[in-house]
């Protein structure tokens, strides 16, 4: 089978099936080699892995993983790609591709069914408008994971890798870097792509961590506490989180707490590491702010 990172190969196959770009499925198929064999190469894909490819398309990257990897399961949610893909991975007999919604399927079950229960390598060029559901998913699924380097919109990228007091730090940025360590490991131009996307993109390779880096009593707390905190950015953070339905948190502790952390009571969301979430979090969650 031609390798389909080649652009004339990509529109032939698209060509002889009739293929029609769902926009609800948020089709982009990349059509570069070389950052094909970049996005491989960052993902440390080796002989020994289990790769999951979430949204495989047609097949391209599909391809450049078989070559690489030992075992890739490739979950696609369009039944319409499903003969295509029988096509361009029939070289291939270490390619599965599952029907299937990546949001809907019991990932532990899938890395359990298909790789023992050993930690996987996920790999995905993913639809722009679902890119934080599914890596949030990813991770909170609890299923062993070695990495997961996908590509995604550039200011998502940015917003996954940034530190606290930069425009781009928010809720997701804590989430993402609870969980792993992220790195924008390249820039991706829109004509890299077929159709041509409206924005740039970025590939980050998000390396789990076998221990949080920090621990908390209460971990729905914390994450709740960081959602309250950028719900309304520019907001002090005693507003935001006393403010928030859901929280049982009042102000006047939230005041307490963070004057107990040597912060000041006007802080902000934005100003705060992870650390010091985890720290607020403990406190208010042992109600140690009592009478303070």
């Amino acid at each position: 089978m031609a390798t389909l990172g080649i652009p004339s190969n990509t529109a032939a196959v698209l060509q002889k099936y009739q293929f029609r770009f769902q926009k609800k499925y948020g089709q982009n198929f990349l059509i570069d080699t070389h950052v094909l064999e970049k996005i491989i190469r960052e993902a440390r894909v080796e002989k020994g892995d289990c790769v999951v490819e979430i949204g495989p398309g047609i097949g391209t990257m599909t391809q450049y993983l078989a070559e690489s990897a030992g075992h890739v399961v490739a979950v696609e949610i369009d039944g319409a790609l499903l003969p295509i893909l029988e096509e361009t991975l029939a070289a291939y007999d270490n390619v599965e591709v599952v029907h299937g919604d990546i949001l809907k399927l019991d990932f532990c079950s899938l890395v359990e069914e298909k790789n023992g229960g050993r930690p996987v390598k996920v790999v995905a060029n993913l639809p722009y408008y679902i890119t934080t559901p599914i890596v949030m998913g990813l991770f909170e699924s609890g299923a062993p994971l070695d990495s997961v380097t996908v590509m995604v919109q550039k200011e998502v990228a940015q917003r996954m890798q940034a530190g606290p007091g930069t425009k781009d730090y928010g809720a997701l940025s804590l989430a993402v870097q609870y969980y792993a360590r992220a790195e924008v490991v390249a820039n991706v131009p829109p004509n890299c792509f077929m159709p041509r996307p409206g924005v740039g993109s970025a590939v980050i390779r998000l390396t789990r961590y076998k221990e949080p880096p920090v621990h908390v009593q209460d971990e729905k707390l914390l994450f709740g506490l960081i959602r309250a905190s950028f719900n309304q950015r520019r907001k002090m953070l005693v507003n935001s989180v006393g403010n928030a339905p859901g929280l049982s948190v009042g102000k006047e502790e939230a005041r307490r707490a963070l004057l107990s952390m040597g912060l000041s009571d006007a802080i902000r969301g934005e100003a705060m590491t992870l650390a010091q979430f985890a720290q607020l979090s403990d406190l208010l969650s042992k109600g140690e702010t009592e009478g303070k």
